[in-house]
């Protein structure tokens, strides 16, 4: 069956009366230092999550995912979260802190690979927000907006992440990186390096936050700021400062601390020095915060021993997922291909997005 030609009429019976969509992300660098209050550098990608909403007079809202073909309902106030599937808690999650306190229909549709690390979560909150916006309920502007979807996170589903994911979302096109203070939300948009344009490919390897060690690295850099007598590892100024910790709070500290120079140091990188960054980001993402995935490696390896790649890394909270790469303009697609052959094939081009 094709779940996606089932449409909203289709599936509940009625009209709509609202639609939005919001699109999935891409970090380019300042992985694992958002809820360290750090910077980040994220941008869209051109897939979206659309949501299509209707008011349908119960004390119940009903939600259709299209690309999985299931369906779930829930009382509008006091639903139990864990007899929900975990797309429904999203949505749920968004509903409620979106204010939605009459019956919904929702149909929600995406192209935004899930489990790849590319914020197909995020993108679902921010739609479902921004379709309650459409319809009147919701009145928050796009910070706000991003706000209350990172606490869908939080509190529904139990993923204690940064702001980036929802914030790049809620602000960031696919044309710009977004240069984002995850501390005072400070932001500005800057144009991608002279001659480069941006190639993601998902490794494959499917990750879920909840279940994976993202929690734990949380914690683990927590712990860290607080030996270190800082707020946040925002605030350590000199790496060497970090030496003084255990393992493994010493190699986890380390990756936040230089990840976040790598950041400031990219805002005026071209594309030849933004690219050297990028691999070095990865190194520290393997070596040091431990989260890459074996498959992603050998990618990234493949990816940045061609000649038209200036640099490539994993992208996302990792333990598998996605990577991304800064290309020449013009040879993304090509690149991405000649990766995934030297790989064995394993592998799939997202951006840019394949016909």
């Amino acid at each position: 069956m094709n779940t996606q030609s089932r449409g909203f009429e289709a599936v509940f019976g009625r009209a709509l009366e609202g639609q939005a969509a919001a699109p999935g992300r891409v970090n380019l660098l300042g992985e694992h230092t958002d809820y360290q209050g750090g910077f980040v550098l994220p941008t869209a990608i051109p897939q979206h999550t659309t949501v299509t909403v209707a008011r349908n007079g119960t004390g119940r809202h009903r939600v259709y995912a299209a690309d999985l073909d299931r369906q779930a309902g829930f009382a509008v106030l006091g639903a139990d979260m864990a007899e929900l599937p975990e797309f429904a808690r999203y949505v749920a999650g968004a509903l409620t802190l979106g204010g939605a306190r009459e019956g919904l229909d929702v149909h929600v549709h995406s192209d935004v690979p899930m489990g790849a690390g590319l914020s197909s979560s995020a993108a679902l909150e921010v739609a479902v927000l921004r379709a309650l916006r459409g319809l009147g309920v919701y009145g928050g502007d796009d910070v706000a907006l991003a706000l209350a979807a990172q606490r869908v996170e939080h509190e529904f589903v139990g993923v204690l992440c940064g702001v980036m994911d929802q914030m790049a979302s809620s602000l960031a096109d696919a044309q710009h990186m977004l240069l984002l203070d995850t501390r005072s939300l400070d932001r500005r948009v800057l144009p991608l390096p002279a001659g480069a344009e941006v190639l993601v490919v998902d490794s494959g390897v499917p990750r879920t936050l909840a279940g994976s060690g993202y929690n734990t690295r949380r914690a683990e850099v927590e712990e860290a700021a607080r030996l270190l007598g800082v707020p946040e590892l925002r605030d350590v100024q000199d790496v060497a400062a970090v030496e003084e910790l255990p393992p493994p709070l010493r190699a986890r500290a380390r990756h936040v601390v230089t990840e976040n120079a790598r950041v400031l140091q990219a805002v005026e990188a071209d594309a030849a020095a933004f690219g050297a960054l990028m691999n070095a980001s990865h190194r520290s993402l393997r070596d040091d915060y431990e989260v890459s995935h074996p498959q992603v490696d050998a990618l990234v390896a493949a990816l940045q021993a061609l000649p038209d790649v200036f640099g490539a890394r994993m992208t996302g909270a990792g333990f598998g997922g996605a990577l991304v790469a800064l290309v020449r303009t013009g040879t993304a697609a090509s690149a991405g291909k000649a990766a995934i052959q030297a790989v064995g094939g394993q592998g799939q081009v997202v951006v840019p997005a394949q016909t």
